[in-house]
Order: structure tokens, then C-alpha cells, then sequence
């Protein structure tokens, strides 16, 4: 058995995925520019390099049966070439890399393949963006196309003067306009497909934002069967649609009258279905190892009747110190994972918390409370 995988990033999602890939006996290389990364306390080796730095990710790839990737910065033309010169199975593929790199052209892909999700337009100038209000009226969204995300890269244009402070913030950056979706919630679903390519799709859950930030999951998604079957087809719908072997997870918004429309892919293990260590058979993360390595996928049901996530979130600048975890655990059913970042940043995702319950209301409760507790 091929049993040494390299992971590119050593965050909390490098961290998750290897203490499932070292359960189930592989050997983990991480590479991080960060020394000491939450990951590399897990993994077998750290290779200290930028996620660019292509001297270094060739020498894990040569040492790697499986290559795989946590963040999206590395470049995908260069994994097209990887390809070539490595007998490593490398998931997602540099072309499908791209792809999620470029928020636009998931836009387009969306639109080829009859997708729902909100119009868009390119944008190359202030010009464009005020041809976008004239199309889609205010308010409307000014997103980069790339290296956005935790709502780093949108801006919310409500009116004429918005237009410019947009342009003022975004100066530089490759932009496309989107009409604003009128929502009633947001859903996501995790996806994985195996290099065999077999699917399988998570539960339906319902995620809270504040400040384009995920603060809660729900799970189960408090939706009617029509809208549960529509997003669980929809998402089958976009896996066929990419390439490549892992976990996506996949982002929507449901609408007042049941309307199901596709906001965004992830290539990777996501922060919407952390939920599933505890209340799924098969986590996301162990799912993935599967996945990539061309195993059978494992079975997604939930274990329980409900389940909250709640993220840990910096709130101050400063050297991390936790507080609280005995009161925190004190409540039933909490659990607390901390990721081992050594700073706290404000809005930095330190940790989350995991309720699991007989409903949904009940373990909500019981996180608010845990929350509360915890300070780092």
C-alpha cells in the first residue's frame, strides 16, 4: 500500500486532515511557511517554504504517493507541469486548481453547465461597475476574483458613492460584479468524489455569517424536503461538472419561495462541515484521506439527531492564551477544538466548538453558552 501523503499548508485544516491520515497509517508531510504550524504538530515532517515556492513543493512531491492541498494560493499552471514530473497522484488537478482560484471563472463554468447562481458580470474599470448598478440596480457586490474569501474580497455596493470607495479599496485587483440574491438562508454541502469516481454528498446545513464570516453551522438545515432535495441535486449536479479527486464543499442560498442558487466551490475540506468529526460516521477529514488515496468513500450519515458548530474567533492582537476550556467542557455534549495557533488576531479563526443534541435548538444553547467561557 502507497501510504505517504504530502499536504500542502499546515493550518487547521492541514491539522485535521492529518491526525485522519495518520489513524489510518500513512505518513504526513506538511509545508507551511510558518514554523511549528498547528499541523506539524501532528504530522510526521514539516518542509518550512512558501505555498509558492516550487523548488520546495517538487521535493514533497517526490517523497509523496499522494499530494494534496489545504489553501488555495499555490499556482495551478505549476501543478499542470508538477504533473509531468512526479509519479505523486496530485488532487484536484492544476486545471481544476484554476478554476477554483478564479472566482469568475467558477461564474462561467456555473452558467455552461445551466447552473443556478446569481447573474455576474466581468469587471475591468469603474465603468464597468457602474454599467453593473444599471443592470442589476443597488444593492449589488464588487467581488476579486481572487484571493477572497472569509469576505476579504466583496464589497457590498448600496449606493453611487459606494462605487467609488469599492474601486478606492479593490485598486489593482481582477473584479467581477454580482446581483444581489435576496436570501432567506445559506446552505452549503460538503461533496467528496474518490479517484474512482464515486460521489457521495453530506446533510444539508445552514450556515450564519456575520461580517461575510461563518460564525454557526446548523445541522441539519431547517428546510423543507423540496429544498433539501433541490441543493442535495444541485450539488451532485456541480460535482459532475469538476475534475479531481477530495472533499469540496459547496456553497448556496436558499430563497423565500424555495429557490436554490449556487454561490461558490471550495477544493477542499471547509469550515461548513468541521460539524462532522463529531456527528457524522465518517468526518470530512477522514473522508478526504479516502478520497484522495482512492479508497471507498465512508458512509456521511449523521449520527445524531442535531449538531452546532460555532467557531472560536480572535479578539484581540496578541500571544494566544486559553481560557475557560473547564467550564466549556463542563456543559454536556461540547467539544472544543483549538488549533495551535501561537498569535490570536482579531476575527482568526483559533478554534470551534461542537454541540451534538437531540435538537437543534438545545445544542445552539448549549454553544452559546460553551462560547461565552472560552477566551484565547
Amino acid at each position: 500500500m502507497k501510504n505517504r501523503i504530502g499536504i500542502v499548508g499546515g493550518g487547521q485544516l492541514g491539522k485535521m486532515m492529518a491526525v485522519e491520515a495518520k489513524k489510518m497509517g500513512f505518513y504526513v508531510v506538511i509545508l507551511d511557511p510558518t514554523p511549528h504550524s498547528p499541523a506539524s504538530h501532528v504530522a510526521d515532517e514539516q518542509i518550512v517554504a512558501d505555498y509558492n515556492d516550487e523548488k520546495a513543493i517538487i521535493k514533497m512531491a517526490q517523497q509523496s504517493d499522494y499530494l494534496t492541498f489545504e489553501i488555495e494560493n499555490t499556482n495551478g499552471q505549476f501543478l499542470d507541469e508538477l504533473g509531468k514530473k512526479v509519479e505523486c497522484i496530485i488532487s484536484p488537478s492544476g486545471k481544476s486548481w484554476r478554476l477554483f482560484q478564479d472566482k469568475l471563472e467558477q461564474k462561467y463554468l456555473f452558467r455552461k453547465g445551466n447552473l443556478p447562481s446569481p447573474e455576474f458580470v466581468p469587471v475591468k474599470d469603474k465603468k464597468d461597475i457602474e454599467k453593473a448598478a444599471k443592470k442589476f440596480g443597488f444593492p449589488f457586490l464588487l467581488k476579486a476574483r481572487f484571493d477572497a474569501y472569509d469576505g476579504k474580497g466583496n464589497a457590498l455596493v448600496k449606493n453611487k458613492k459606494d462605487i467609488h470607495e469599492a474601486w478606492k479599496r479593490f485598486a489593482g485587483k481582477k473584479l467581477y460584479a454580482e446581483a444581489y440574491v435576496s436570501f432567506e438562508k445559506e446552505l452549503a454541502i460538503m461533496v467528496a468524489r474518490n479517484t474512482k469516481g464515486d460521489i457521495i454528498s453530506y446533510p444539508v446545513v445552514e450556515t450564519v455569517q456575520k461580517k461575510n464570516i461563518c460564525h454557526f453551522v446548523l445541522v441539519p438545515a431547517a428546510i423543507s424536503q423540496v429544498a433539501r432535495k433541490r441543493a442535495i441535486n444541485l450539488a451532485i449536479k456541480t460535482m459532475k461538472l469538476l475534475k479531481g479527486a477530495g472533499v469540496f464543499g459547496i456553497e448556496m442560498f436558499k430563497t423565500k419561495d424555495d429557490k436554490i442558487l449556487l454561490n461558490e466551490i471550495a477544493p477542499r475540506v471547509h469550515n461548513s462541515g468541521h460539524y462532522t468529526i463529531e456527528a457524522c460516521i465518517t468526518s470530512q477529514f477522514e473522508q478526504h484521506i479516502r478520497a484522495i488515496c482512492g479508497l471507498p468513500l465512508g458512509d456521511t450519515t449523521l449520527k445524531v439527531p442535531a449538531a452546532v458548530m460555532i467557531n472560536i474567533l480572535g479578539e484581540r492582537f496578541g500571544d494566544a492564551n486559553v481560557e475557560g476550556m473547564e467550564k466549556a467542557l463542563a456543559i454536556p455534549n461540547v467539544t472544543v477544538h483549538l488549533y495551535g495557533k501561537k498569535q490570536t488576531k482579531v476575527e482568526r479563526k483559533m478554534g470551534h466548538i461542537t454541540v451534538i443534541d437531540k435538537s437543534i435548538v438545545s445544542a445552539y444553547d448549549k454553544a452559546i453558552r460553551a462560547r461565552k467561557f472560552i477566551t484565547i
